[in-house]
This record gives structure tokens, sequence and C-alpha cells, in this order.
């Protein structure tokens, strides 16, 4: 069995050194954190959980809290939970996904908190560990997340350069921060180069944006461009211009949201703003454990830039 040792005679460092990497990562180099991973990695040495536990009077154990029903969302949780669990085990950490109904089973070092609405609020304020939400918010609680209004700009500038004569926007009818900044990166935007502003809020399901372009299709002409707060919405405007005949993308312009897989099964893909789901699940993770090490001192927010991805659902010149 490989000891704590045999991986300070591989680093070439003191075993003091190794376990203040394992257990206090804060206090160390990153170049000494390098080296005693890498020998750790090639020993395939695994730090006894149990026992760092028991020394720091932890539980080594986060929970992850999901408040919106994961069958009717994005499949960007796949992405999510790869990012906060991978994190989560270089630290010895283990991740237990819960639900609203099974908050307060068993015992946990912290909380990251996603699909939170309004209504949700004094819910989280009630949790008594350090809590880390994933979702612009307005609370004071510290957040990740995709920088909302930047990416909206950015989506609108491109319409601008491809010369679409007119841009609508399909944002999300909930009464939400991320859904609110999204809007006012657009409208901004627009404003910015003496453009008029034509906003409509559907649900966030494809058949209702479907329907919203088979009802008013006669208002909208060629060169036209659609920006959507979700894939989703994208997906249904981009199927009823179809089957009203339309020409995606020499008439008409789609661009989604979120980037991480309704994008590649539409036809043509849809252009979007690619979120780095996994790399803010990874700083949900880091964000949280610093919390939990500096006993709840408040975090701050992480706002992440999205990626205009480019499909086939808009020109690209």
């Amino acid at each position: 069995m490989v000891t704590l040792n045999d991986v300070a005679k591989k680093a070439n460092v003191s075993k003091m050194t190794v376990s203040r990497v394992i257990n206090h990562p804060e206090q160390v180099t990153d170049e000494l954190k390098q080296l005693v991973f890498e020998a750790m990695q090639e020993l395939n040495y695994r730090p006894n959980a149990a026992a760092k536990a028991l020394a720091n009077k932890r539980t080594q154990i986060i929970k992850l809290l999901i408040l919106e029903e994961m069958d009717t969302t994005e499949p960007y949780y796949m992405f999510l939970l790869a990012g906060i669990a991978n994190e989560l085990d270089k630290h010895a950490y283990s991740l237990q996904l819960l639900t609203h109904r099974n908050i307060q089973i068993g015992d946990s070092d912290g909380y990251i908190v996603c699909g939170m609405r309004q209504k949700d609020i004094p819910l989280i304020q009630g949790l008594k560990k350090p809590t880390i939400i994933y979702g612009e918010n307005e609370t004071g609680m510290d957040y990740v997340d995709s920088n909302n209004e930047e990416s909206m700009k950015k989506a609108t500038e491109y319409g601008i350069k491809m010369n679409y004569e007119s841009i609508v926007y399909i944002g999300i009818d909930v009464d939400e921060c991320f859904a609110h900044s999204r809007e006012r990166g657009y409208v901004k935007t627009m404003e910015k180069y003496g453009r008029e502003a034509t906003i409509y809020r559907l649900t966030n399901r494809s058949r209702y944006s479907a329907a919203f372009i088979k009802e008013n299709w006669h208002t909208f002409s060629p060169n036209t461009l659609f920006i959507c707060a979700s894939d989703r919405l994208g997906l249904g405007i981009i199927r009823e211009i179809k089957e009203q005949g339309g020409d995606i993308p020499n008439d008409y312009g789609v661009i989604g949201h979120d980037g991480v897989f309704l994008d590649q099964i539409a036809y043509p893909h849809l252009t979007t703003l690619k979120q780095a789901t996994t790399e803010m699940g990874a700083a949900c993770a880091r964000m949280v454990l610093n919390k939990v090490k500096e006993n709840g001192k408040e975090q701050g927010n992480q706002l992440f830039d999205t990626e205009l991805k480019i499909g086939g659902t808009t020109r690209n010149k």
C-alpha cells in the first residue's frame, strides 16, 4: 500500500509538505502542489478521506441542491455535474445530489444550489452551511454564472454586423435575473446602434416559439434575425420558419443561447452562445470549498464569458 512517505520521496519533499498539500492546499505554492499531485498520480495514491475528515472536523461532503425539474431543463446539467464532481474529487470531497424534498437528510460541509427562483430564497437563506448559487441573483448570495448581459450584446452586435434589417429578441417569460440580464444586453446594444428593439417573451419550450412564429409569420419580413434566450426557443423558431417556407440563413437568421447539446441536433446546426458549463461547475466547487475553509466568508461573484458558436442558422459574411 502506498504511503504518505512514498509520495514525499517521489516528489522529493517532506512528509509534512505532502500532508499540507492534502489538508491545507491554500498554504502551499502552486509549484509544490503540482509536484505532490504528480507524485500522487504516478503512485496511484488516494488520501484517506475518512481520516482527513476526522482531522478537520468535516464531512468531506458537498451537497448539490437542484430546485428545478431536471427532465424539463437543458442537458447542461450533465456538464455542470462533471465540472463540480471532478473539482471536488481533487480535494478528496464527495458530491451528494439532492432535491428540495430531502435537503436536511445527512450532514455536509456546504451547498451548491442550482435552479433557484425568487420563491426559493427563504429556503436557501435558511441553510446553515456555506452556500454558493449557480445562477445570477440579487440577494447578495455568492454566485457563479455566465455573463448574460455581455452574451446578448455579443449576439446583437453580430446580427448588426451581418446586416440583418430587423433583429427580434425572443426572451424567456420569467421574472428572474438571468432573463433580465440577457434582455438588457440586447436592448442596450440596439440603443447603442440606433436600432429599434422588438421583444417577445415566451414559455421556454420549443412548441411555444414554433406556435408564435406560425401565428405571426406575416409580421416578419425577410432579412430578420431572431435572437433567442435559449436554444430550446431557437429550435422552435427554426422548425416553424422552415414549415412556412422561409430560407434559413439567407432570409431569416436564428441565434440561441446555451450551446451544450440542443444546438447540435438542429438542422442546420443552430448558431448559439455556448456557455462554459463545465468550467462554471468547477468554479462553484472551488468557491464553496474556499467558503468552507474561510468559515463562511463571502466569496463574491464570478462571471464567465460565452462563445458565439457560428452554425448554419445565420449568415457568416
